[in-house]
Parts: structure tokens; C-alpha cells; sequence
């Protein structure tokens, strides 16, 4: 099973803000704080039963994609990758990438 496009809206575990769909994609973290929640084992299918906390520990840069958060899950330690959103935190998007750099 591939990619199932699943662009709904939520509120956020981490930060409480109402986040409404993105529209062009699946809506797969909060714009503001950029958390997401361990529920996917294929993109959009919210089959994983884990259901933990993604906290973003780095931001990855490419060409193709631009911006990609890597989040670690707080409960499993799954490490997962998500493109930024056009609407995300582009502060804490740098704030994150400052912190990271070697």
C-alpha cells in the first residue's frame, strides 16, 4: 500500500493550536511547533498503534523536497522524516537547523 492522501485537520498534542488542512497535501505535523504523532506506518494509512509524540530534532535540506523535519518518537524512538509544510514555523524551522549544526 502506497501513499493515501489523508489532509485532515487536528488540534495539537504538544502546543493546543487548532491546525486546519493544508489543502495541496496530507497535513502530517503542526505548522507551529511542528510535532506530529507516531500514527502512520504508510503515509496516510494511521495504522501504527504506537500513537507517540514526533518531536523535531533536526531539519534536513534538499534540493528536491526543500525543507524535511526528522522527528524522533518520544514513546518508541523512531526516527521518521516529513517535508515541511509551505505554512510551517520557518523561525523555529532555522532555530532547529542552528541547534543541529556540527
Amino acid at each position: 500500500m502506497g501513499f493515501k492522501k489523508l489532509d485532515e485537520g487536528f488540534v495539537c498534542i504538544n502546543c493546543g493550536k487548532a491546525v486546519s488542512p493544508l489543502g495541496y497535501t496530507s497535513r502530517n505535523h503542526c505548522p507551529n511547533c511542528l510535532c506530529s504523532l507516531h500514527v502512520d506506518i504508510t503515509p496516510g494509512d494511521r495504522a501504527n498503534p504506537c500513537r507517540g509524540l514526533l518531536v523535531p530534532t533536526g531539519i534536513e535540506y534538499n534540493s528536491a523536497k526543500g525543507y524535511v523535519i526528522v522527528h524522533k518518537c518520544t514513546k518508541c524512538g523512531a526516527i521518521c522524516r516529513n517535508k515541511s509544510a509551505n505554512d510551517d514555523n520557518y523561525d523555529l524551522i532555522l532555530k532547529i537547523m542552528q541547534q543541529t549544526r556540527i
